[in-house]
């Protein structure tokens, strides 16, 4: 079985330097106008100055002063992504979505050589739909594929062969493997397993030393052996807002300025909808690609920005985070009336 991973270049930064061509070539970064506001996408040109997504824009100015930065436009973006997932949906084959500009494909039994003709006519369709470069991996397994996108970027197409994932994992920082963040990184780093190489070469008892129950999922993975199948993600009678960071997130209060944009996104969109939503949710998709969900039942139904972010961020309290490295925030409302009755209480307990 194999898949392919697909990720737009950069997509808010992109999708802004495609609508106003005086930006290209130049250090852009989409963000808030807050004070505390957090950069969501920055250009390629922004990057080697240490310009991410989920840093903070004061420290972004202070690193980059040539800076632009560009309020976010999440209804452009989310009308350019609903035209991406066409074209992911067009063929007939399962799509996985991560967020709103990244999904898997599963392209099931066909050869390699076949595979990779359908990615490399996937990435031309998207450009010339809507002149956004896309980077993409083709592997016999979801964690390969999403390292060789990631390694080809930007504007990329990477195969990994199979019978050839433990050959390209190899010589990678240990660090890329999933579920291996900083704080295991650190005590990997102490006992000289740096790649990814080191590790798939240890013993069980030492893996066992290492990681306990998880010993023999963490070997298998350094192998390149990962046998998660493609899982299309539909949501129905929901409306919601996803960020996917270029960089992990520990930050409790930037992923709580990060629900306060998501919170204007959705309450548009319940407004133009003409709805009021009684359920609000998060969705947290951690460094080892796990995802928790909480939710909450507001006593009356809402439309106000104010109202879900508040109860986003119950829900996101209640995730018991603890530091956790976190690569996908969401928040999402569901259970719609129409209109926009009167507001009493926020949530109920």
């Amino acid at each position: 079985m194999l898949v392919a991973h697909f990720d737009v270049d950069a997509f808010y930064a992109s999708v802004e330097i495609r609508d106003d061509p005086s930006l290209r070539g130049k250090a852009v970064a989409v963000a808030g106008s807050s004070r505390r506001a957090v950069v969501l996408t920055a250009s390629y040109e922004a990057r080697p100055f240490g310009v991410h997504s989920a840093l903070p824009l004061w420290r972004a100015r202070e690193a980059c002063p040539q800076l632009v930065v560009v309020p976010p436009r999440m209804a452009v973006y989310k009308d350019v992504s609903r035209q991406i997932f066409a074209i992911f949906e067009s063929r007939g084959l399962p799509v996985e979505g991560l967020s709103l500009d990244e999904a898997f494909i599963g392209l099931g039994e066909m050869t390699f050589r076949e595979a990779y003709s359908v990615a490399e006519r996937v990435r031309a369709d998207v450009l010339a739909a809507t002149q956004l470069t896309v980077s993409a991996g083709v592997a016999s397994g979801k964690m390969v594929a999403k390292i060789a996108s990631d390694s080809c970027k930007p504007n990329g197409l990477l195969g990994v062969e199979p019978g050839t994932e433990a050959e390209f994992l190899a010589p990678l920082s240990v660090g890329r493997l999933w579920g291996i963040g900083p704080k295991t990184k650190a005590k990997l780093d102490v006992c000289g397993i740096s790649t990814i190489g080191d590790l798939a070469r240890l013993d069980g008892s030492s893996l066992r030393a290492l990681f306990g129950s998880w010993s023999v999922q963490v070997s298998e993975l350094a192998r390149g052996i990962d046998t998660r199948v493609v899982e299309p993600q539909r949501e129905t009678k929901s409306i919601s807002s996803e960020e996917t960071f270029e960089y992990d997130v520990r930050d409790e209060v930037a992923l709580a300025e990060l629900l306060k944009e998501q919170a204007r996104d959705v309450a548009a969109s319940l407004e133009k909808e003409d709805l009021s939503a009684r359920t609000v949710g998060v969705k947290i998709k951690r460094a080892d690609f796990s995802t928790i969900g909480r939710q909450t039942h507001l006593a009356e139904p809402t439309r106000d920005a104010h109202r879900i972010y508040r109860a986003a961020l119950h829900c996101l309290h209640r995730a018991q985070l603890n530091g956790a490295p976190v690569r996908l925030l969401g928040l999402r409302v569901a259970t719609f009336v129409a209109g926009e009755p009167k507001q009493t209480a926020l949530f109920k307990r």
